[in-house]
């Protein structure tokens, strides 16, 4: 149980920065003792993997700051951010069955699919909120929607950890600015259709 909600808490993590995840899983396997990859998944603790995931995460955060330029990169991330979610979904729920073998050990896909699920409809839900918020702040909010979902990253990366029973918690925690976004997406789509409609005379 414990080792679907670190999933659970990672995967959703990459919803919102397909990299943190992965560096956080990466840098504590290669440094501590906190999570433990298996053999198929040691490629995460390699130098030149860590930096490359490095400079990609500096590049992600920066262009993910620029108006216009977020949506773009939202739409480049449709792929990658998913697909973080998958590998770092299975990577842990195959860690957590080192030492003994169950059914998930046995249909790894599961973790795939479950993790490629829960980081794209996160995915889904940022890329589709990102334009209203930089409409509606002509573009100044951006930096610091996109610095809060760098930093739930990060938190959600963590708590999946060394915490996952309050990975929970920390959906609701998402969940409110998901929902907020989702009443202003509703409200300018209504706006937009009113306009639409024919003026009585």
């Amino acid at each position: 149980m414990l080792a679907a909600l670190t999933g659970l808490g990672l995967s959703t993590a990459a919803g919102l920065n397909a990299y943190i995840p992965l560096l956080v899983v990466g840098l504590l396997a290669n440094f501590t003792n906190a999570v433990r990859l298996p053999h198929d998944y040691a490629w995460l603790t390699n130098g030149w993997v860590l930096a490359i995931i490095g400079v990609l995460l500096v590049a992600e955060m920066v262009l993910d700051k620029v108006p216009v330029v977020d949506h773009v990169n939202d739409m480049i991330q449709t792929a990658v951010r998913p697909a973080a979610g998958g590998v770092a979904f299975s990577a842990t729920q195959a860690a957590s069955q080192l030492d003994h073998s169950t059914w998930m050990a046995h249909n790894p896909w599961v973790s795939w699919v479950l993790g490629i699920g829960v980081a794209l409809a996160v995915h889904v839900m940022k890329a589709t909120a990102r334009p209203v918020v930089n409409v509606s702040t002509a573009g100044v909010g951006a930096p610091v929607v996109s610095t809060m979902e760098d930093a739930g990253s990060l938190g959600m990366s963590l708590v999946a950890v060394f915490f996952p029973v309050l990975v929970v918690v920390g959906l609701v925690v998402l969940a409110v600015p998901a929902w907020w976004a989702f009443r202003l997406l509703r409200r300018r789509r209504a706006r937009k259709m009113a306009s639409r409609l024919p003026q009585p005379s």
